[in-house]
């Protein structure tokens, strides 16, 4: 036999998993599993996804390194796994110094041979931050449904992908500085030559290797429409450094690197990885990923082997389930919707109750909505009422009236053969990764099991005829005990249990169907609880809405005027002297008296807005608790506010009269402490000002500077930034 080696999509570090993401990394456990318990030698790797523009930008609103995000991640993620019962053979990380050497490696082989080609683009770049702006750096209005917080690479509003340039009022995402288009070179894979290539290699192992429809249809439509250069590198420094002249200060684009990832991570797991990754002839690659996917593990990563000129393994079969939706929405990360793993673990519901219904209804050929009430009834129904009860009836009744041993009979060949012929059928599902069909037809066996055992009526023929339920227990203990071999893939700790009722141990495949090695049996215990009705209302309302509103309910979360009050120090300001920024057309540097022993510095974009006369010797108010940031080589101490109508077309500083150093209060909370913590700017767009009928605003209650309301004279509806 073939080795198999088994991967599933790398879990993007920055977040943490909900049921939809587990799907991949439960359904690579569900077939490594069985491949061990069959005879395959097998090796299942998987790891954390780490390198790329989210995890940069999300360390830098959280306030963290990458390296330190990803650290903290890889340990929730880990957490979440082992609690599942994943049983990974390497679990590992994308940001290691193998990654780094393999891709590499890869890279130069395609570029010696011809497949990677230079490209000069128009790009954006943020003269704040003096970059060209990754696509998640750039936010902005989506051209198609008109979202005003779209990124650069996708709105998470309508789902539309999307280039930066494409935004409307396209903004930094650190800084919120308007980006301009500047000239830049990035290297693209050639996938239009290595086309005639990867269709050779995908018309033989799509068919050989029965590729989910899905997966074949999604590919051929890429080629059918026609393949396209692909940019495979990033302006960011958290990445892979392309070994490149001319390309120093830049890395590889996270889904050219990614794939890749499988490799190093199997070099990290031992000396020997060519031996799976190097032996095409003796190895075979399932691979198992959600559709979304797709593409990159069936265009872009074989092209780029394909391209090195090197001998690889190939993909051999491609599982790419469709997606699992929430109630009436869809799981979401990003906005921290669903059912997420560490939530999972919070219920008290045991993880094999999770991998049941997970795998029960595993979108395998459409997309499947998870609902509370569903997940009740098939519990209760199929997982409980079916596999449960024959378990617990079998075992209780051989205690009960066996003393707990198996008692003396026969095989009934009649039966056997119809067990034969249905863990026959689970094999060839399991054997080609059909997941769901697997546990159904074993689902199905255990209710054909309840029906022999109701026909068989055991509790009359233990006294009118001794012998038929002694023949009828002794071949039902040997079905439950096959139940438990076939079940250890998909409920490892109801496999344990069972078996540990049972006195026994060996779980290969090739047992099933052996009626020897049974004897003496403990009490068993129930193996799940029901679900009831109570206890899924409650789980219903308290996964309702994001994780962020959740967290929010838990902690009774202030309104959002007293956040702001809390969180945010504004001060009066008199501006001391205003210059041209050096390096920066469009900023100034502007010193400001703020009551303090010492003036400081900002640097604000007010350039072609209001010239140095109109500003100097003004008051202005100022964040002053704003975590410093260096723009274009100057340190700016704070930010300046100024309103803005929604059209633009209007802006305005908001010039006050009062002493340098005098705070603004909000209507109402004029009692709250002074913030000690300084704040990321991220954090203060959360809390936003707005000006309604000329009064700036926190929420509903106004922001005051000595008793008074702040107006603006010529906003009368807007924003404040």
């Amino acid at each position: 036999m073939k080795k198999r080696l088994v991967t599933s999509a790398l879990p993007y570090v920055n977040n943490i998993p909900h049921l939809g993401n587990l799907i991949q990394v439960l359904s690579a456990d569900v077939f490594a599993r069985f491949c061990r318990q069959y005879g395959y030698e097998t090796l299942y790797v998987c790891g954390t996804d780490e390198y790329g523009t989210a995890t940069e930008t999300r360390a830098l609103q959280e306030g963290v390194t990458p390296r330190e995000l990803c650290d903290h991640y890889h340990k929730i993620h880990t957490d979440i796994y082992e609690w599942f019962g994943i049983e990974f053979d390497e679990w590992g990380r994308t940001s290691t110094p193998q990654q780094t050497e393999i891709v590499q490696h890869i890279f130069n082989k395609c570029d010696e041979a011809g497949f990677v080609r230079e490209q000069e683009i128009e790009q954006l770049f943020c003269a704040s931050c003096d970059r060209f702006l990754a696509d998640r750096y750039v936010h902005g209005e989506c051209p198609h449904c008109g979202y005003g917080d779209a990124r650069g690479d996708q709105c998470e509003d309508c789902g539309k992908l999307l280039d930066p340039t494409e935004l409307v009022k396209p903004r930094c995402g650190t800084c919120g500085a308007t980006p301009e288009l500047k000239s830049t070179k990035h290297l693209y894979i050639d996938l239009p030559k290595a086309l005639p290539k990867l269709q050779g290699w995908m018309s033989q192992a799509s068919v050989d290797g029965f590729w989910a429809k899905n997966a074949v249809k999604m590919t051929e439509s890429w080629i059918r429409d026609g393949l396209k250069e692909r940019c495979i590198t990033r302006d960011l420094k958290w990445g892979i450094p392309v070994p490149k002249e001319g390309y120093e200060g830049k890395v590889f684009y996270v889904w050219f690197d990614a794939p890749i990832g499988y490799i190093s991570i199997t070099m990290c797991h031992t000396d020997r990885w060519e031996d799976w990754w190097r032996d095409p002839d003796n190895t075979e690659l399932f691979q198992f990923i959600g559709k979304d996917n797709i593409p990159f593990h069936t265009v872009i990563f074989p092209s780029s082997l394909l391209a090195s000129g090197e001998k690889w393994t190939m993909l051999h079969h491609m599982s790419s389930s469709e997606y699992l939706n929430y109630e009436d929405t869809k799981f979401s990360k990003s906005k921290g919707i669903g059912v997420f793993g560490n939530d999972c673990k919070d219920t008290g519901i045991p993880a094999d109750v999770w991998r049941f219904y997970i795998y029960y209804n595993r979108p395998e050929t459409s997309d499947f909505k998870f609902t509370w009430k569903d997940f009740q009834e098939k519990v209760n129904s199929e997982l409980i009422g079916n596999l449960g009860n024959l378990v617990n009836r079998t075992l209780t009744f051989l205690k009960r009236f066996y003393d707990g041993k198996l008692p003396v009979g026969k095989r009934d060949e009649t039966f056997w053969e119809e067990v034969a012929r249905r863990e026959k059928a689970v094999t060839e599902k399991l054997d080609r990764a059909e997941l769901r069909d697997g546990l159904k037809e074993i689902l199905a066996l255990s209710g054909y099991g309840n029906k022999c055992f109701q026909d068989g009526e055991p509790w009359r023929t233990k006294t009118e005829d001794p012998q038929a339920a002694a023949d009828l227990l002794y071949n039902l203990a040997y079905l439950v005990r096959d139940l438990a071999i076939l079940i250890r893939p998909y409920l490892p700790a109801t496999s344990d249990a069972v078996a540990g009722f049972m006195n026994w141990s060996d779980f290969s495949w090739d047992r099933l169907g052996d009626l020897t090695g049974l004897g003496e049996f403990t009490k068993p215990q129930l193996l799940f609880k029901q679900l009831e009705e109570d206890q899924i209302e409650e789980l219903k309302v308290k996964y309702s809405g994001s994780q962020a509103e959740r967290q929010e309910a838990e902690k009774g979360e202030p309104a959002l005027e007293e956040q702001f009050a809390s969180e945010i120090d504004i001060r009066a300001a008199k501006i001391t002297s205003v210059s041209q920024h050096p390096d920066a057309e469009k900023l100034y540097v502007i010193t400001l008296d703020c009551g303090e022993e010492e003036d400081r510095t900002i640097c604000s974009g007010l350039v072609g807005h209001y010239t140095p006369e109109e500003l100097n010797g003004k008051t202005i108010l100022l964040v002053a608790n704003l975590k410093p940031a260096k723009l274009r080589g100057i340190k700016s101490n704070g930010m300046l506010l100024a309103a803005e109508t929604k059209d633009e077309k209007t802006m305005e500083v908001l010039f006050v009269q009062a002493e340098p150093g005098t705070r603004a209060l909000v209507d109402g909370f004029g009692d709250a402490s002074v913030p000690e913590k300084k704040i990321k700017i991220d954090r203060f767009f959360e809390l936003p000002l707005t000006v309604d009928g000329h009064t700036v605003k926190s929420g509903a209650a106004s922001l005051t500077l000595d008793g008074k309301s702040i107006t603006a004279e010529k906003v009368e509806t807007g924003s404040v930034g």
